[in-house]
């Protein structure tokens, strides 16, 4: 059942991407801000369980409406909310709308739209110089790919539409984290302690799904190179485990790429890193076919 669903809200979050634009869900921020002063407060191990609870609290309605609709009318009922679910959790912006505003922007050449999409893609300020600021986005669309679209779908494999929203509600959390420490360090604030745990707490959900992206872009582009780039980020990383997640998946997909654009080139790299992206998502669903028929008793 969740292969249909899966395949119904992928085909439902195409052709309704506009309609949901209501996947940044704000109404959960005053929800999560109460949550990190509460953290604030709390030493670290009881932070941590504190952020934990808040995001289960919130996936504890989805997980008994799919256990309650799971066996009505042999599972129709279940695959009629999951799909929805699972389109409603993919985001909460479409990476491929926004890599196509992107391209847009580039080449009439609005340097506002711009930098207001590549602050949005990279979820921080861009360097300011030519290579670096190419190699930001582009490794900024292979990472958000993983929290926009690859870990929603692999969490919902495994807990079906309470999988997709347990890993949106901890990235949306994250988000929020990551904005309000923006705010606290312009304010000249230390970093607040809510922001690790967010991150924490993302990482841990985000483990898995990113070095199986990290693979899917091997198979999807030069598999060598990207495993190659994989391996010699390993020889050196020093990051915290969730900024590992994304580093692997940033240095695998830009090895499937290696094409090495001009540093003037804006455009390129990122269309070329989202073309990598549909890719990887082609061999995810053939991938999660094959193994639901295999495991499906005949």
């Amino acid at each position: 059942m969740n292969l249909i669903a899966l395949l119904l809200g992928l085909i439902i979050e195409r052709v309704a991407t506009r309609a949901l634009h209501l996947r940044e869900l704000r109404w959960l921020d005053p929800c999560f801000d109460i949550a990190f002063r509460a953290m604030q407060r709390l030493p670290p191990v009881a932070g941590h369980l504190l952020g934990a609870a808040a995001i289960v609290l919130s996936v504890l309605p989805v997980l008994a409406l799919a256990l309650a609709f799971r066996d009505v009318i042999h599972g129709l009922l279940y695959i009629a909310f999951a799909a929805p679910v699972l389109a409603f959790c993919l985001g909460p912006r479409d990476l491929g709308s926004e890599v196509d505003a992107y391209a847009e922007a580039v080449s009439r050449g609005d340097q506002e739209a711009i930098g207001h999409l590549e602050k949005s893609l990279t979820e921080s300020d861009v360097p300011s110089a030519p290579g670096r600021r190419v190699l930001a986005v582009e490794e900024a669309v292979l990472v958000r790919a993983n929290s926009r679209i690859f870990g929603v779908i692999f969490w919902f494999m495994v807990l079906g539409p309470s999988g997709a929203w347990l890993f949106r509600v901890s990235d949306l959390m994250r988000r929020r984290a990551v904005f309000e420490a923006g705010r606290a360090r312009a304010a000249g604030s230390d970093e607040p302690a809510y922001l690790a745990i967010s991150q924490s707490i993302f990482g841990v959900l985000a483990w898995l799904p990113a070095r199986l992206l990290a693979l899917g872009y091997a198979m999807a582009g030069s598999f060598e190179d990207a495993v190659s780039d994989w391996k010699k980020y390993y020889e050196t990383c020093s990051d915290k485990f969730f900024h590992v997640n994304d580093e692997i998946v940033a240095y695998a997909g830009r090895g499937a790429i290696r094409e090495r654009f001009d540093a003037d080139s804006l455009l390129q790299p990122v269309s070329e890193a989202m073309r990598l992206v549909k890719r990887t998502l082609l061999i995810w669903i053939t991938a999660i076919s094959i193994l639901t028929i295999a495991v499906v008793p005949i």
